[in-house]
Protein backbone atom coordinates (compact mmCIF):
# COMPACT_ATOMS: atom_id res chain seq x y z
CA UNK A 1 0.00 0.00 0.00
CA UNK A 2 2.73 2.65 0.82
CA UNK A 3 4.78 1.85 -2.28
CA UNK A 4 0.84 2.40 -4.41
CA UNK A 5 0.40 5.42 -2.06
CA UNK A 6 4.60 6.53 -3.04
CA UNK A 7 3.55 5.77 -6.86
CA UNK A 8 0.66 7.98 -6.87
CA UNK A 9 2.63 10.97 -5.08
CA UNK A 10 5.51 10.59 -7.41
CA UNK A 11 2.67 11.15 -10.27
CA UNK A 12 0.99 13.98 -8.34
CA UNK A 13 4.17 15.77 -8.13
CA UNK A 14 5.56 15.29 -11.71
CA UNK A 15 2.23 16.36 -12.82
CA UNK A 16 2.44 19.18 -10.38
CA UNK A 17 5.81 20.19 -11.77
CA UNK A 18 4.83 20.18 -15.77
CA UNK A 19 1.64 22.33 -15.38
CA UNK A 20 4.24 24.56 -13.74
CA UNK A 21 6.44 24.58 -16.24
CA UNK A 22 3.62 25.12 -18.80
CA UNK A 23 2.61 28.04 -16.84
CA UNK A 24 5.44 29.95 -16.01
CA UNK A 25 6.20 30.91 -19.27
CA UNK A 26 2.83 32.38 -20.11
CA UNK A 27 2.71 33.85 -16.63
CA UNK A 28 6.02 35.95 -17.77
CA UNK A 29 4.49 36.96 -20.69
CA UNK A 30 1.33 38.45 -19.46
CA UNK A 31 4.23 40.97 -17.56
CA UNK A 32 4.83 44.44 -19.41
CA UNK A 33 7.65 44.60 -21.42
CA UNK A 34 9.69 48.08 -22.75
CA UNK A 35 10.94 48.09 -26.24
CA UNK A 36 12.69 51.34 -27.84
CA UNK A 37 13.07 52.10 -31.35
CA UNK A 38 14.71 54.69 -33.65
CA UNK A 39 14.26 55.39 -37.03
CA UNK A 40 16.26 57.78 -38.73
CA UNK A 41 13.03 59.53 -41.22
CA UNK A 42 9.13 58.78 -42.26
CA UNK A 43 9.35 56.53 -45.43
CA UNK A 44 7.29 53.78 -46.79
CA UNK A 45 10.37 51.05 -46.59
CA UNK A 46 11.24 51.75 -43.10
CA UNK A 47 7.50 52.22 -42.22
CA UNK A 48 6.73 48.93 -43.44
CA UNK A 49 9.68 47.46 -41.16
CA UNK A 50 8.24 49.25 -38.09
CA UNK A 51 4.41 48.42 -39.25
CA UNK A 52 6.10 44.24 -39.31
CA UNK A 53 7.84 44.63 -36.33
CA UNK A 54 4.81 45.77 -34.25
CA UNK A 55 2.76 43.09 -35.56
CA UNK A 56 5.37 40.23 -35.01
CA UNK A 57 5.26 41.44 -30.88
CA UNK A 58 1.84 42.15 -30.76
CA UNK A 59 1.84 38.22 -31.91
CA UNK A 60 4.47 37.52 -29.15
CA UNK A 61 1.99 37.29 -26.07
CA UNK A 62 3.93 40.16 -24.53
CA UNK A 63 2.66 42.98 -23.30
CA UNK A 64 4.60 45.67 -25.44
CA UNK A 65 5.05 49.51 -24.79
CA UNK A 66 7.30 50.85 -27.47
CA UNK A 67 9.50 54.35 -27.08
CA UNK A 68 9.13 55.19 -30.54
CA UNK A 69 12.06 57.63 -31.63
CA UNK A 70 12.12 59.57 -35.41
CA UNK A 71 15.17 61.64 -36.34
CA UNK A 72 13.59 62.93 -39.30
CA UNK A 73 16.40 62.42 -41.58
CA UNK A 74 18.22 64.95 -39.19
CA UNK A 75 22.02 62.86 -38.23
CA UNK A 76 22.12 65.24 -35.50
CA UNK A 77 19.15 63.90 -33.33
CA UNK A 78 20.09 60.50 -34.05
CA UNK A 79 23.07 60.73 -31.23
CA UNK A 80 20.29 62.69 -28.75
CA UNK A 81 17.32 60.20 -28.96
CA UNK A 82 19.70 56.65 -28.98
CA UNK A 83 21.04 58.54 -25.14
CA UNK A 84 17.41 58.76 -24.25
CA UNK A 85 16.53 55.25 -25.23
CA UNK A 86 19.33 54.15 -23.52
CA UNK A 87 18.65 55.83 -20.65
CA UNK A 88 15.07 54.80 -20.30
CA UNK A 89 13.71 51.83 -19.05
CA UNK A 90 13.89 49.62 -22.33
CA UNK A 91 14.72 46.79 -21.95
CA UNK A 92 15.23 46.05 -26.00
CA UNK A 93 16.40 48.73 -28.42
CA UNK A 94 15.88 48.60 -32.21
CA UNK A 95 17.54 50.17 -34.58
CA UNK A 96 16.02 51.04 -37.80
CA UNK A 97 18.52 51.71 -40.38
CA UNK A 98 22.19 51.53 -40.29
CA UNK A 99 22.57 55.28 -39.26
CA UNK A 100 19.91 54.38 -36.24
CA UNK A 101 21.48 51.58 -35.41
CA UNK A 102 24.97 52.97 -35.18
CA UNK A 103 23.58 55.59 -32.90
CA UNK A 104 22.41 53.41 -30.73
CA UNK A 105 25.56 50.99 -30.49
CA UNK A 106 27.55 53.93 -29.90
CA UNK A 107 25.47 54.75 -26.66
CA UNK A 108 25.59 51.45 -25.00
CA UNK A 109 27.63 48.58 -25.25
CA UNK A 110 25.02 46.37 -22.46
CA UNK A 111 21.59 46.64 -23.50
CA UNK A 112 20.28 44.55 -26.02
CA UNK A 113 19.94 46.51 -29.36
CA UNK A 114 18.43 44.20 -32.59
CA UNK A 115 19.62 45.95 -35.67
CA UNK A 116 16.33 46.11 -38.28
CA UNK A 117 18.18 46.54 -41.76
CA UNK A 118 21.58 46.94 -41.96
CA UNK A 119 22.80 45.32 -45.04
CA UNK A 120 26.18 45.19 -43.44
CA UNK A 121 26.35 44.71 -39.57
CA UNK A 122 29.81 44.19 -40.25
CA UNK A 123 30.86 46.51 -42.42
CA UNK A 124 28.95 48.95 -40.72
CA UNK A 125 31.13 48.30 -37.48
CA UNK A 126 28.12 47.23 -35.44
CA UNK A 127 29.22 43.20 -35.09
CA UNK A 128 32.16 41.42 -35.10
CA UNK A 129 31.08 38.54 -37.29
CA UNK A 130 27.99 38.38 -38.98
CA UNK A 131 27.43 34.29 -37.92
CA UNK A 132 28.71 35.20 -34.26
CA UNK A 133 27.85 38.91 -33.60
CA UNK A 134 30.06 38.86 -30.27
CA UNK A 135 29.17 41.77 -27.77
CA UNK A 136 25.19 43.25 -27.52
CA UNK A 137 24.48 43.92 -30.81
CA UNK A 138 22.67 41.18 -33.30
CA UNK A 139 19.70 41.45 -36.01
CA UNK A 140 18.26 41.50 -39.58
CA UNK A 141 20.06 42.26 -42.54
CA UNK A 142 18.19 43.99 -45.91
CA UNK A 143 20.83 42.83 -48.04
CA UNK A 144 19.17 42.66 -51.66
CA UNK A 145 19.47 39.51 -53.96
CA UNK A 146 21.73 41.98 -56.44
CA UNK A 147 22.56 38.78 -58.84
CA UNK A 148 18.70 38.47 -59.31
CA UNK A 149 18.16 41.82 -59.95
CA UNK A 150 21.14 41.83 -62.53
CA UNK A 151 19.28 38.99 -64.48
CA UNK A 152 16.05 41.14 -64.45
CA UNK A 153 17.56 44.06 -65.97
CA UNK A 154 19.02 41.58 -68.65
CA UNK A 155 15.55 40.37 -69.34
CA UNK A 156 14.22 43.60 -69.49
CA UNK A 157 17.41 44.89 -71.35
CA UNK A 158 18.79 42.33 -73.20
CA UNK A 159 21.17 45.02 -75.60
CA UNK A 160 22.00 46.94 -72.80
CA UNK A 161 25.36 48.46 -73.44
CA UNK A 162 26.25 50.74 -70.10
CA UNK A 163 24.15 50.59 -66.59
CA UNK A 164 24.62 53.17 -64.43
CA UNK A 165 25.18 52.68 -60.44
CA UNK A 166 24.19 55.61 -58.34
CA UNK A 167 24.72 55.55 -53.95
CA UNK A 168 25.57 57.62 -51.42
CA UNK A 169 28.95 57.34 -50.20
CA UNK A 170 28.19 58.14 -46.38
CA UNK A 171 25.72 55.63 -46.08
CA UNK A 172 27.64 52.07 -45.21
CA UNK A 173 25.09 50.55 -45.88
CA UNK A 174 24.67 52.26 -50.24
CA UNK A 175 28.37 51.59 -49.62
CA UNK A 176 28.10 47.55 -49.35
CA UNK A 177 25.25 47.52 -51.68
CA UNK A 178 27.14 49.46 -54.54
CA UNK A 179 30.19 46.83 -53.91
CA UNK A 180 28.39 43.83 -54.64
CA UNK A 181 26.85 45.31 -58.01
CA UNK A 182 29.92 46.35 -59.06
CA UNK A 183 31.62 42.78 -58.13
CA UNK A 184 28.49 40.73 -59.76
CA UNK A 185 28.89 43.33 -62.73
CA UNK A 186 32.51 41.90 -63.17
CA UNK A 187 31.25 38.46 -63.14
CA UNK A 188 28.36 38.85 -65.31
CA UNK A 189 30.52 40.98 -68.00
CA UNK A 190 28.08 43.89 -67.90
CA UNK A 191 29.46 47.44 -68.53
CA UNK A 192 28.77 49.91 -65.65
CA UNK A 193 29.18 53.75 -64.90
CA UNK A 194 29.42 54.30 -60.99
CA UNK A 195 28.03 57.71 -59.75
CA UNK A 196 28.02 58.92 -55.80
CA UNK A 197 26.35 61.61 -54.11
CA UNK A 198 27.05 63.10 -50.56
CA UNK A 199 23.52 63.90 -49.83
CA UNK A 200 20.10 64.19 -51.00
CA UNK A 201 21.11 67.70 -52.70
CA UNK A 202 23.34 66.21 -54.85
CA UNK A 203 20.89 64.21 -56.56
CA UNK A 204 19.44 65.97 -59.13
CA UNK A 205 22.86 67.27 -61.03
CA UNK A 206 24.19 63.68 -60.54
CA UNK A 207 21.28 61.85 -61.69
CA UNK A 208 20.96 64.06 -65.06
CA UNK A 209 24.66 63.74 -65.67
CA UNK A 210 24.35 60.36 -65.13
CA UNK A 211 21.31 59.79 -67.40
CA UNK A 212 23.43 61.24 -70.39
CA UNK A 213 26.19 58.23 -69.73
CA UNK A 214 24.40 55.36 -69.06
CA UNK A 215 20.81 52.71 -70.73
CA UNK A 216 19.72 51.73 -67.40
CA UNK A 217 20.12 53.02 -63.78
CA UNK A 218 20.20 50.27 -60.52
CA UNK A 219 20.56 52.09 -57.01
CA UNK A 220 21.42 49.76 -53.96
CA UNK A 221 19.61 49.97 -50.66
CA UNK A 222 19.98 53.48 -49.97
CA UNK A 223 18.07 55.36 -47.91
CA UNK A 224 18.73 58.83 -48.95
CA UNK A 225 18.10 58.16 -52.45
CA UNK A 226 15.02 56.30 -51.20
CA UNK A 227 13.85 59.47 -49.14
CA UNK A 228 14.17 61.52 -53.13
CA UNK A 229 12.96 58.95 -55.29
CA UNK A 230 10.85 61.50 -56.80
CA UNK A 231 13.88 63.16 -58.02
CA UNK A 232 15.48 60.23 -59.86
CA UNK A 233 12.33 59.36 -61.53
CA UNK A 234 11.60 62.81 -62.71
CA UNK A 235 14.98 63.12 -64.17
CA UNK A 236 15.36 59.13 -65.58
CA UNK A 237 11.70 59.61 -66.83
CA UNK A 238 12.56 62.87 -69.21
CA UNK A 239 15.67 61.05 -70.30
CA UNK A 240 13.44 58.19 -71.05
CA UNK A 241 15.88 55.37 -68.66
CA UNK A 242 14.18 52.55 -66.41
CA UNK A 243 15.35 52.74 -62.84
CA UNK A 244 15.61 49.67 -61.22
CA UNK A 245 16.20 49.99 -57.02
CA UNK A 246 16.76 47.90 -54.62
CA UNK A 247 13.14 48.26 -52.45
CA UNK A 248 10.02 47.18 -53.72
CA UNK A 249 8.62 50.32 -52.20
CA UNK A 250 10.79 52.22 -54.65
CA UNK A 251 9.18 50.54 -57.43
CA UNK A 252 6.10 51.85 -55.78
CA UNK A 253 7.52 55.38 -56.44
CA UNK A 254 8.22 55.27 -59.78
CA UNK A 255 11.16 52.53 -60.12
CA UNK A 256 10.48 49.96 -63.06
CA UNK A 257 10.67 46.69 -61.00
CA UNK A 258 13.03 44.64 -58.95
CA UNK A 259 13.39 41.52 -56.61
CA UNK A 260 13.51 42.76 -53.19
CA UNK A 261 13.39 41.89 -49.66
CA UNK A 262 9.76 42.32 -47.93
CA UNK A 263 10.59 45.33 -45.59
CA UNK A 264 6.89 43.79 -43.77
CA UNK A 265 9.01 40.41 -43.37
CA UNK A 266 11.96 42.00 -42.14
CA UNK A 267 10.10 43.68 -39.16
CA UNK A 268 8.52 40.08 -38.18
CA UNK A 269 11.83 38.63 -38.54
CA UNK A 270 13.27 41.80 -36.01
CA UNK A 271 10.30 41.36 -33.75
CA UNK A 272 11.31 37.79 -33.38
CA UNK A 273 14.53 38.25 -32.58
CA UNK A 274 13.46 40.30 -29.71
CA UNK A 275 11.04 38.58 -27.76
CA UNK A 276 14.26 35.55 -27.77
CA UNK A 277 16.24 38.25 -26.47
CA UNK A 278 13.45 38.98 -23.93
CA UNK A 279 13.28 35.25 -23.11
CA UNK A 280 16.98 35.21 -22.14
CA UNK A 281 19.17 34.37 -25.35
CA UNK A 282 22.30 36.61 -25.64
CA UNK A 283 22.31 38.51 -28.71
CA UNK A 284 26.14 38.03 -29.22
CA UNK A 285 25.45 34.51 -29.80
CA UNK A 286 22.88 35.12 -32.23
CA UNK A 287 23.73 35.17 -36.00
CA UNK A 288 22.70 37.69 -38.12
CA UNK A 289 19.43 36.95 -39.90
CA UNK A 290 18.57 37.22 -43.72
CA UNK A 291 15.51 36.79 -45.88
CA UNK A 292 16.38 34.01 -48.15
CA UNK A 293 14.50 34.87 -51.14
CA UNK A 294 13.05 38.22 -53.14
CA UNK A 295 9.63 39.18 -53.57
CA UNK A 296 9.01 40.24 -56.90
CA UNK A 297 7.71 44.04 -57.77
CA UNK A 298 6.63 45.45 -61.29
CA UNK A 299 5.53 49.32 -61.92
CA UNK A 300 3.40 48.76 -65.06
CA UNK A 301 2.35 52.36 -65.10
CA UNK A 302 6.12 52.97 -64.79
CA UNK A 303 6.94 50.62 -68.00
CA UNK A 304 3.82 52.60 -70.09
CA UNK A 305 5.40 55.70 -69.08
CA UNK A 306 8.79 54.88 -70.58
CA UNK A 307 7.35 52.66 -73.69
CA UNK A 308 9.20 48.94 -71.90
CA UNK A 309 7.75 46.41 -73.15
CA UNK A 310 7.56 43.92 -70.19
CA UNK A 311 8.79 40.34 -70.85
CA UNK A 312 5.63 38.11 -70.90
CA UNK A 313 7.71 35.34 -68.60
CA UNK A 314 8.42 38.42 -66.09
CA UNK A 315 4.44 39.88 -66.51
CA UNK A 316 3.17 36.40 -65.66
CA UNK A 317 5.47 35.65 -62.57
CA UNK A 318 4.35 38.96 -60.79
CA UNK A 319 0.31 38.08 -62.19
CA UNK A 320 1.05 35.21 -59.76
CA UNK A 321 3.31 35.62 -56.83
CA UNK A 322 4.27 39.17 -56.87
CA UNK A 323 3.54 42.68 -56.43
CA UNK A 324 1.99 44.75 -59.41
CA UNK A 325 1.85 49.12 -59.18
CA UNK A 326 -0.32 50.34 -61.68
Amino acid sequence: MKKVLAAFAAIYLFLAAALFINIKPAAQKSKEVRVGVLTLMRHPALDEIYRGYKAGLAKSGYKVKIDYQNANNDQSNLKTMAEKLVNSQDQVLFGITTPSSQALANATKKKPIVLGAVTDPKGAGLVKNNMRPGGNITGVSDRAPIKQQLKLIQRFLPRLKTLGIISTSSDSSAVSGYKQIVSYCKQMGINYKAYSISNSNDLNQVSQQMLTQVDAVIVPTDNTIAGAMQTLVKNANAAKKPVFPAAGTMVKDGGLATYSVDQYQLGLIGAKVTVQILQGKKPGNMAIRYVEHGTLYLNLKEAKKLGTKVPASFLKEAKSKGIIYK
